[in-house]
């Protein structure tokens, strides 16, 4: 598109024309361009200064009547830019409105297309008739709660302070559903819901549900009774609970070896009480026999006596102040004095003859 130099060179034009619709000129910034929107058509834009309109622009649209020698102003006006600074999108008021909004004197503007709402009954053409479905089936309103409504509202109230789960719920002993202040509702809401008569309770007055509880139930302090229905098992979340595959080969052999350690143990220990008690009957074996003759002289202290080996008996070696009652440490045990004396005649064994010490001097 070819360029219009009349056009170009009118700025002064178009920063007095948004100076004019300006509260203040100095609200008009600099000039930041010019666009050529179509043959002897184009606009230019100045920065806002404004407070609180960042990013706007002041846009001025000037054009030229043709072999004309001086520009127009078609429209200055003021627009946001790329980077503006908006407010949100405008929304009616009746969509603005939440619930608790209305207050007194308000009135709510009215929607036929209610979704949560059903016609009441259509006429049949016969008066007749219809005044019998007024009056006598109570269908005189026009419009009746519609099944999404109705879940609505039940999902509303079961979630709400007056379901399961509000504090005062969650801290009561029994639930709506066994106290006798409850007053039953009709219809499919009756299934969950009833209405609170009791004027101790904070929920007298409103529907709650039947699980729903507070401390003001007519059987408060009453033990219960015990259930008929079976206790249900558990529920385990499996989201929740890890599964670890345990190696029992480790554990295996960790018991395995403290069977075998214990083992060996009583072995060691079975060993040493045997070696114990062969070692017993050996120093018994190898003691000092005590004369039992009432005639023969005191024996001798032997505590510091040395006992007599073979060795020494073969060799005729007996230490000082040894007397004839210290036996040998040998493999032949001597008679006791209780027992009968030998006879001469009778002849000692040959182990015994070469064992005895000789007679002292």
């Amino acid at each position: 598109m070819a360029k219009d130099a009349v056009l170009d060179r009118a700025v002064d034009l178009a920063r007095q024309a948004a100076e004019e619709i300006a509260e203040e000129p100095t609200d008009v910034g600099e000039h930041l361009g010019v666009t050529w929107e179509s043959e002897r058509l184009v606009t230019h834009r100045f920065a806002c200064a404004s407070r609180g309109y960042r990013g706007w622009h002041w846009t001025v649209t000037l054009a030229r009547v043709p072999r004309g020698r001086s520009a127009t102003v078609c429209e200055a006006v003021l627009l946001p830019g790329d980077d503006a600074l908006l407010a949100k999108p405008w929304v009616p008021w009746a969509e603005r409105l939440r619930p608790g909004d209305l207050g007194t004197g308000d009135v709510l503007p009215f929607r036929p297309d209610d979704p949560r709402l059903v016609p009441g009954w259509k006429p049949s053409g016969d008066d007749e008739t219809d005044l019998v479905a007024i009056e006598e089936l109570a269908l005189a309103r026009a419009r009746v709660l519609s099944p999404a409504g109705r879940d609505e509202a039940a999902a509303r109230w079961y979630r709400g302070s007056h379901g399961p789960t509000s504090p005062g719920a969650l801290a009561a002993t029994a639930a709506c559903a066994s106290c006798g202040f409850l007053v039953p509702m009709a219809g499919a809401l009756g299934q969950v819901f009833g209405v609170c008569a009791n004027a101790w309770s904070p929920d007298d007055g409103r529907v709650v549900s039947l699980d729903h509880g507070c401390g003001a139930h007519s059987q408060t302090d009453v033990e219960p009774g015990p259930s008929q229905w079976p206790a249900p098992d558990p529920l385990i979340d499996d989201g929740l609970v890890e599964v670890v595959t345990l190696d029992r080969s480790d554990e295996t052999s960790a018991v395995e070896a403290a069977a075998s350690a214990e083992e060996v143990g009583t072995t060691e220990a079975q060993e040493g009480s045997a070696a114990g008690v062969a070692e017993s009957a050996a120093s018994e074996d190898a003691g000092v026999m005590t004369n039992k003759n009432p005639d023969a002289e005191p024996a001798a202290d032997t505590s510091s006596t040395r006992w007599l080996g073979p060795e020494d008996a073969l060799a005729g070696i007996a230490p000082a102040g040894a007397s004839s009652s210290i036996a040998s440490r040998t493999s032949c045990r001597l008679p006791s004095a209780e027992a009968e004396p030998l006879e001469e005649a009778d002849e000692m064994p040959e182990s015994c003859e070469s064992a005895s010490p000789p007679d002292q001097e």
